[in-house]
């Protein structure tokens, strides 16, 4: 067979996965540009909306669509909630602190880590997607002067894959609508800008916080929901999303959405392609080298701009 399908094959696996580090990422690089916290929990936060919407789903009988349109409702909320609840209660107690805050969602991860395996446990569970039908993967040659379309056999993808792609993008471009065009995106970017200027207008800057890393932390837990009929949820499976989302920041720059979501699809693209030609380690290692470049020769990241001194 060609070399051709197989990329096209590989380009749609790293396109499903771009699309979920896009939306974690984006919420690490919301909360950091507006609150300058760095949160070393978003990983868990992910995870704990794995473990809801599996519970969600197998709550609700029915079509497997019923319990997943649920736990796509209900998770990201009660995620965003909880997340809410620990700004008002831990981070704003430390007086949002750079090195307390670390510190404190260090403990905050473990914290989430623990109970889910108390409650979940340590199995793996699955959830049902709402629709998953084979979709064969066409290829397209030149003979004879004319295009000529053919199936490579056993070459496919799922309708489900493609909805995670369309999903996600639809969800990007609602935050960045929410940030360029919305009342409450102009609250936020006052508060990045000068928070002590903000208050003095009188903006609840508080709760524009509690806000801003409820909103970070449930499109984390969306994200999470998205991939759950793909991966199945594990008390364990955060460390892989915090690390890329750190790698994805840090590379876009931090506190840069357009830069963040570059850089998610920069990584998550590469790391799908070598992945099925090569191993996931190889993709994982590249990603680190580039890291090490970026902070080398570009520390504010491909987007970022440097801090006035």
């Amino acid at each position: 067979m060609d070399f051709g399908p197989y990329l096209i094959l590989a380009s749609l696996e790293g396109a499903v996965a771009a699309s979920v580090l896009a939306l974690t990422a984006v919420g690490l690089s919301l909360v950091f540009g507006v609150m300058r916290v760095v949160n070393v929990a978003h990983g868990e936060f992910f995870m704990l909306g794995a473990v809801l919407a599996w519970f969600v789903a197998s709550s609700i009988g029915g079509h497997p669509a019923l319990g997943f349109v649920a736990a796509l409702l209900v998770a990201p909320v009660l995620v965003g909630g909880l997340a809410a609840a620990v700004d008002m209660t831990v981070l704003k107690r430390v007086a949002y602190d750079p090195e307390r805050t670390i510190v404190a969602t260090i403990g905050i991860l473990y914290i989430i880590q623990q109970v889910t395996l108390m409650t979940y446990g340590p199995d793996a569970r699955p959830v049902t997607p709402p629709f998953n039908t084979r979709l064969a993967i066409p290829w397209f040659e030149f003979a004879d002067g004319r295009v000529q379309m053919y199936w490579p056999w056993g070459l496919s993808t799922t309708s489900y894959k493609l909805f995670v792609i369309a999903a996600a993008a639809i969800m990007l471009l609602a935050v960045w609508l929410m940030m360029t065009r919305s009342k409450i995106g102009l609250v936020m970017r006052a508060t990045q800008l000068d928070s002590e200027m903000a208050q003095a207008f009188g903006i609840p800057v508080e709760r524009v916080y509690a806000m801003v890393f409820g909103i970070g932390c449930g499109l984390a837990a969306l994200g999470a929901v998205l991939i759950v009929p793909i991966q199945q949820a594990h008390y364990l499976m955060g460390t892989d999303p915090l690390l890329l989302s750190f790698i994805v920041v840090i590379i876009g720059g931090l506190g840069s959405l357009p830069g963040t979501v570059i850089a998610a699809l920069l990584i998550g693209m590469s790391d799908g392609i070598i992945s099925v030609f090569y191993t996931p380690t190889l993709a994982k290692i590249l990603s680190t080298l580039l890291v090490a470049f970026v902070l080398v020769f570009r520390p504010q990241g491909l987007f970022g701009t440097r801090e006035r001194e």
